[in-house]
């Protein structure tokens, strides 16, 4: 008890270091549930942007900047211009990822129809 105790007030990446792969007394299983995080955590890799994308991105940035009301279907429709390509989807997700977003009107506030019809606005 004392070490699930131990282990719970770890971050989960340093649980995951815990985790040895050739221990043959414990498998991984027993190990996972012990340290208490999923098997599946043991086996991802995470995956880097390759240059085209770094690429990719600063572009979009560099449109972004200059033109923060366009959002992904715009910028995907300026980037041949760059001689880049990219779909409107694809964009969109990079635009997340670097947390932009295009700036536009919200919605009106709502009203009342008692107020609209009595000629006072709020």
């Amino acid at each position: 008890m004392i070490f699930v105790a131990r282990a719970e007030a770890m971050s989960p990446s340093d649980r995951r270091d815990m985790i040895r792969k050739e221990n043959t007394n414990l498998s991984l299983t027993r190990q996972c549930k012990l340290l208490k995080i999923r098997r599946s955590s043991i086996y991802y890799t995470p995956v880097s942007f390759d240059q085209a994308a770094i690429d990719l991105m600063h572009e979009i940035d560099w449109l972004f900047t200059k033109y923060p009301f366009f959002g992904s279907r715009q910028i995907a429709a300026y980037l041949p211009q760059s001689g880049f390509s990219a779909g409107r989807h694809h964009v969109r997700r990079l635009m997340g990822i670097m947390g932009l977003q295009a700036i536009y009107k919200g919605p009106k506030p709502a009203r009342s129809i008692r107020s609209i019809r009595s000629g006072h606005i709020y």
